[in-house]
């Protein structure tokens, strides 16, 4: 059971969160040593755990000798498998979220310039069905920032085309409206219109999305789509759904969004989250200060 869960989150941070391979491993080395505590310890299960069982583990792993940002890389991992879980529903209420960490260093997301959006998202053949569904499906995730499981699970009746804006449900079910955007309409409205009907061949889906069978589209699908659309448009960075999300925000903090719109917009319950989009147009700016100031 444990160890099945623990590949399902795995397979969430390959797809949702688009992490390298060697995060991805050390996050599973790391709740799989958490996993192993617990059933040595006889600890569980994992929807009655408490802080004090976290305690407990973080206890072990000093005893073992792991320096301070080992101990903190074990709990970052342990706090993200317990968000998933929380967000899968397999617990309420996740013991991990009010433990404290020592203060890391921040990783700055990768983002995507204009330009290599404009590349990317030109990569689809505007004539074929797929084509248009995954135009339509790039324009909508660069046009509001939403998740990819957010994107693949839209229900046709969350689209308010006429008014501009989408209606999305994200982690804990919160709702939000977001924005569409011109081009987001367009090749939303040709994809409904034209290439969706061709794509159920008379059946019916609540799905927006949905493959060459007329099912619902899969993470994979999609992630796999994206990537391979990012190597067509020569783009050097790694392309994920996660990548267009990141760029959606520091587009928008760049030409004067507020930080509060922004976060809304992404859905995130903490404004602090939203703020390293901050120091990404931070650095570009001092990128651009130094390229182009006579004394820089």
């Amino acid at each position: 059971m444990m160890l099945s869960l623990l590949d399902r989150f795995l397979n969430y941070l390959i797809v949702e969160k688009g992490l390298s391979q060697n995060t991805i491993e050390a996050y599973g080395h790391n709740v799989h040593r958490f996993l192993n505590f617990l059933e040595d310890k006889k600890i569980g299960p994992l929807e009655e755990l408490s802080r004090l069982d976290l305690r407990t583990f973080l206890h072990f792993l000093k005893k073992k000798g792991l320096s301070t940002r080992s101990v903190a890389r074990n709990l970052i991992s342990v706090r993200m498998f317990f968000r998933f879980l929380q967000q899968e529903g397999v617990i309420d209420i996740n013991p991990a979220e009010a433990l404290e960490l020592p203060k890391m260093a921040k990783i700055l997301p990768e983002v995507l310039s204009l330009e290599e959006v404009d590349r990317l998202l030109s990569q689809p053949n505007p004539q074929t069905p797929l084509g248009v569904r995954d135009r339509a499906m790039l324009e909508i995730l660069y046009a509001t920032g939403m998740r990819v499981s957010e994107l693949i699970h839209l229900l046709t009746h969350q689209l308010q085309l006429e008014g501009g804006y989408v209606l999305l449900r994200g982690k804990g079910s919160k709702e939000r409206i977001v924005p569409l955007g011109r081009e987001a309409i367009h090749w939303l409205k040709k994809y409904i219109i034209e290439f969706r009907p061709l794509l159920l061949k008379g059946k019916e889906s609540p799905f927006l999305f949905v493959n060459r069978y007329g099912r619902p589209m899969s993470r994979q699908q999609f992630w796999k789509s994206i990537k391979a659309y990012g190597r067509k448009g020569g783009i050097q960075k790694r392309i994920t759904p996660h990548v267009l999300r990141h760029s959606f925000a520091s587009h928008l903090l760049e030409r004067g969004a507020d930080l509060r719109s922004v976060q809304m917009m992404l859905g995130h319950v903490d404004i602090s989250t939203t703020q390293i989009y901050t120091h990404v147009t931070g650095e570009r700016l001092k990128k651009v200060h130094q390229r182009y100031h006579p004394r820089g």
